[in-house]
């Protein structure tokens, strides 16, 4: 498979190196080290696919151009446009030949995949509550970005994933007809630079808090449950990182805990990658409705700031 990687930001400098010699070029109307300017002076015989690694303005412009050409697109997350517009363009991928998968590398993290594993086996019983939080120390970068400080801030960019790691474990049950925001602050930046949202109902309370203002990076995730609980602490990338399995000792006391603590770097690029190109092997489309309810969560959540 041959790949250009439109956008030479951060995320497409990462990407790149993940491509090795499927690499083709850089796609940036900025960065005056990209090979091209714009999409349309690379020539189609030369690639197959693209990861888009761009603001969200653009991404539906080129997820159609590759419609258009049947050229793969990788597109970082999220997909946060219209409601009518988001909903027209995944029909139309649907229908086209293209695999369109919208980029989400935390489903990748060993710890994320292990936990879902342990819900589906249903050994922590019935689930009562789940509550994540992440936070980095972007703030002040954001702010200096071009781009990056406007519209709902951290609630798509980190937010996206939190929501999207809920739809991995959780599924449907994640209720997502329930969300609501507790608490958004600009502290810092125009933009939100901190946020909770919370999503309670009879059967799972879940609640996520991120933030762009937590000077060391740091992620936890706490789950209770009928027969235990279990804790992520930290990623890989910011590891060590800790799956922490409690087993409820009944009628009460110390609960019986197995611990399993990572530390190497961050796996879920290169898993991510290799999963976009058997996907494009195996000519496996994805369903992408989840895309479309995030993209009401993401909405709903942004017209009361």
């Amino acid at each position: 498979m041959r790949v250009l990687i439109v956008g030479m930001g951060v995320q497409g400098i990462k990407r790149k190196s993940f491509c090795k010699s499927e690499f083709i070029g850089f796609v940036d109307p900025i960065n005056n080290k990209a090979n091209w300017k714009d999409i349309n002076e690379v020539p189609l015989n030369i690639y197959d696919a693209i990861l888009a690694c761009i603001p969200d303005k653009p991404k539906e412009e080129l997820i159609r151009f590759c419609i258009k050409n049947n050229k793969h697109i990788l597109v970082e997350k999220p997909l946060f446009m219209n409601k009518t517009k988001i909903e027209e363009l995944i029909k139309d991928v649907h229908n086209s030949s293209i695999i369109c998968y919208p980029a989400y590398n935390h489903r990748f993290e060993p710890h994320f995949v292990n936990l879902k594993k342990l819900i589906r086996s249903n050994k922590l019983g019935k689930i009562y509550s789940c509550r994540m939080f992440y936070g980095n120390g972007t703030a002040r970068l954001v702010k200096q970005s071009q781009w990056r400080d406007k519209g709902s801030g951290v609630l798509s960019d980190l937010g996206s994933h939190l929501l999207d790691t809920c739809n991995f474990w959780f599924g449907n049950n994640s209720n997502n007809d329930n969300w609501q925001m507790v608490s958004s602050n600009n502290f810092e930046n125009v933009a939100l630079d901190h946020a909770v949202i919370l999503n309670q109902s009879n059967h799972l309370r879940i609640e996520l808090e991120m933030t762009m203002l937590m000077w060391k990076n740091h992620f936890t995730c706490d789950i209770l449950a009928e027969k235990g609980s279990a804790h992520i602490v930290s990623l890989c990338k910011w590891g060590p990182s800790k799956l922490i399995i409690r087993k409820r000792t009944l009628p009460s006391g110390i609960p019986k805990e197995n611990q399993s603590i990572l530390i190497q770097d961050d796996p879920t690029w290169k898993l991510e990658y290799e999963f976009f190109k058997n996907l494009i092997n195996k000519k496996q489309n994805i369903n992408l409705d989840w895309q479309i309810e995030l993209n009401d969560i993401l909405t709903n959540l942004s017209s009361g700031i």
